[in-house]
């Protein structure tokens, strides 16, 4: 998969993994080189083969990102319809699943535009107690650099 020329269906197929999964995993490895996965809902993807994510509860990734910023993200399409669709076809119409390969950079503090994007992520879940307490105070982000794909 390339990733540079694949990088708007990479989008896509993050949208749709998102959608169905409300989360992807992304892992890193420890100073003492053991893997950790981190379930991450606030990953978005730019335009320019980068991302970011919003840094609130994690404690794992930014400790392993002193050490190692090497990462690796899984986003899998669990909708139901895709793999029955897929199972009776006996193929899949679309990837299933999407590793990207990336380097994180440094915490920093979210834009407006970062924030107003994960507002709108998280709109249906708006007016609840859980949208407040979960996403009321998200102000910082760390860039994602990607570098490789994998279907």
């Amino acid at each position: 998969m390339d990733l540079v020329k694949d990088w708007l269906e990479i989008r896509k197929h993050f949208n749709k993994s998102f959608r169905s999964n409300f989360y992807v995993s992304i892992a890193s490895v420890d100073k003492d080189n053991h893997p950790t996965i981190t379930p991450i809902g606030s990953l978005f993807l730019n335009r320019n083969r980068t991302g970011f994510y919003f840094e609130k509860y994690l404690t794992k990734l930014p400790q392993h990102a002193q050490y190692n910023n090497k990462i690796c993200v899984l986003a899998v399409n669990s909708n139901t319809w895709f793999w029955v669709k897929s199972l009776f076809k006996g193929r899949f119409n679309s990837y299933p699943a999407i590793k990207l390969y990336g380097e994180l950079g440094e915490r920093r503090e979210a834009s407006e535009i970062e924030i107003t994007r994960l507002q709108r992520r998280m709109k249906a879940t708006q007016g609840t107690k859980g949208n407040k307490y979960l996403w009321g105070d998200m102000q910082f982000v760390r860039d994602v650099k990607f570098t490789k794909a994998e279907k």
